[in-house]
């Protein structure tokens, strides 16, 4: 069971709260230079790469600043001591920031988007938490591996048609199948596709709209934005009506998923109170962790693979743990993969320069005080930079910016302050699916690793795409089959400890 977001007498306000309503002493946090008059801290900015440009800033000002576009002034934080002290439950809670609050035409009260007010976050929470326990994961990995051949088939072909590959489009398709197979019993087809599947376009879409809406004044968004918000709303209705036939389906065949998510939203009560989810919050639902549950994979999938390729020593340390561990066995099995321990710390490194959704906002839930030093209102709020919290020099060394798996050996690991690693956010409204990404991702990584040798384009170098969640652009990579499995070389990996911080939904620390 999650931690129940503490109480409070009533309602905050919907919509935006600007940074003066909650930060009584605005005046001490920095901002940075040459602010426009109405326009904010927009000389210089890109409305492409909205996150990148404020990484920037933050190296510039240092653990809390703020910047204002359109008369709009958000306070962001990622020094470890405030992070930390943010992730108090009982006196801060998730914030639906403007970016979340974005998709809520699309998404509703989901559980990503839901307000922490709706009763359908804790509702549809407790239904489907059972859907990732250990026994329901393990129910789940014959399916991840059998999307995962369906990539390595694909890759096969492209490696004999002397073709690079295209690793952020086929780890979307990977992601895609895997969470609409494994949780709704519904097949895409996106490996038999030359095309993205129109799913992916409008899910896209939605996202980029959403992100697009925060680098546009209010009150001319209906002007500029009228084709796009146009689009927008073709996208949102081919969202729902896919996911409506899914459900109309499956009610038809009066549930065939074998206790699978849509069937655990579709026949479940709450254990306690007898409610069920209604029609409508089953397709929110449903789109939230089809969009959430592969987005996020594809991306940290993606970004392992470029490092992978970029750093061979590593990949053969990997390779040769996956071929220890593994050995001759053609598939592996689920207890199998949380044995590779090394390809756990590539991703964990992956995830940590770039975490695929980079910020988390949370919001106090009384009048407080940030670490005894800046005021705060009940209802103020501040965007978490994870990106940053992951390179601040002070926990993670003077080589914050450079790629080292071994940051998450089982030493270094126990040595670290609590929530200083934060892909999946914090508290009771962390990641639900966390350990389901975590485990098909490190399959996938092994899989891969067993399989090929892996070569990047000398020319390459790594561009970030935001919308809303990040994505290597344009990285492709070369392939060479391995033809023979070498004697694998000795890991040294203590067997008693995993690089795996605690699972959020269970405690208050990482």
């Amino acid at each position: 069971m999650a931690e129940t977001t503490t109480a409070t007498p009533t309602v905050l306000p919907k919509g935006f709260r600007d940074a003066e309503q909650g930060w009584p002493h605005l005046d001490r946090i920095p901002h940075p230079p040459r602010r426009v008059p109405l326009l904010g801290d927009v000389l210089g900015a890109d409305r492409r790469t909205p996150l990148q440009d404020t990484l920037r800033y933050a190296r510039q000002l240092g653990p809390i600043f703020r910047r204002k576009a359109f008369g709009k002034e958000f306070v962001f934080v990622w020094g470890a001591d405030l992070v930390a002290d943010m992730a108090d439950e009982s006196r801060f809670a998730k914030h639906v920031g403007l970016g979340v609050a974005n998709l809520r035409p699309v998404a509703g009260d989901g559980l990503f988007t839901a307000y922490n007010h709706e009763p359908n976050w804790q509702l549809a929470h407790d239904v489907l938490a059972p859907g990732f326990s250990r026994e329901a994961m393990a129910g789940y990995h014959p399916m991840m591996l059998s999307v995962a051949e369906r990539l390595t088939d694909s890759w096969d072909r492209e490696l004999a048609a002397g073709r690079s590959v295209d690793v952020p489009g086929d780890m979307t398709k990977l992601t895609l199948e895997t969470i609409s197979r494994t949780g709704f019993g519904h097949d895409f087809g996106s490996f038999e596709r030359d095309r993205p599947h129109p799913f992916v376009m409008s899910m896209v879409g939605t996202l980029s709209y959403a992100q697009r809406l925060n680098s546009v004044p209010s009150p001319l968004a209906p002007f500029l934005l009228r084709t796009a918000t146009r689009r927008n709303e073709a996208d949102i209705a081919y969202l729902n009506s896919t996911v409506d036939e899914m459900v109309r389906t499956r009610r038809e065949a009066s549930g065939n998923g074998d206790g699978d998510l849509l069937d655990r939203m579709l026949d479940t009560s709450h254990p306690e109170t007898g409610e069920r989810l209604s029609p409508e919050n089953v397709r929110r639902q449903v789109i939230t962790f089809l969009v959430a549950g592969h987005e996020t994979t594809s991306g940290s999938l993606s970004f392992a693979l470029h490092y992978l390729a970029r750093h061979p020593e590593i990949a053969a340390r990997a390779r040769a743990e996956v071929d220890q561990v593994w050995g001759d066995t053609e598939t592996p099995g689920y207890e199998q993969v949380a044995k590779l321990r090394y390809v756990r710390r590539v991703l964990d490194e992956s995830l940590r320069l770039w975490p695929t959704a980079p910020a988390y906002a949370r919001e106090a839930t009384r009048d407080t005080e940030l670490t005894g030093v800046h005021p705060m209102r009940r209802g103020g709020w501040a965007l978490i930079l994870t990106p940053m919290l992951h390179r601040d020099p002070e926990v993670w060394g003077a080589d914050a910016e450079e790629f080292d798996p071994d940051r998450f050996d089982a030493k270094s690991v126990r040595s670290r302050a609590p929530h200083t690693f934060k892909p999946f956010g914090t508290g009771a409204r962390a990641c639900i699916g966390r350990q389901f990404a975590l485990h098909e991702a490190t399959l996938v990584l092994g899989l891969l690793l067993r399989r090929y040798e892996l070569r990047p384009d000398p020319a390459y170098r790594l561009r970030v795409t935001e919308r809303l969640t990040l994505m290597p652009e344009g990285l492709r990579l070369h392939l060479d089959r391995r033809t023979a499995t070498a004697a694998p070389a000795p890991v040294t990996v203590p067997d008693e400890v995993r690089s795996e911080p605690r699972c959020p939904v269970h405690g208050t620390d990482d």
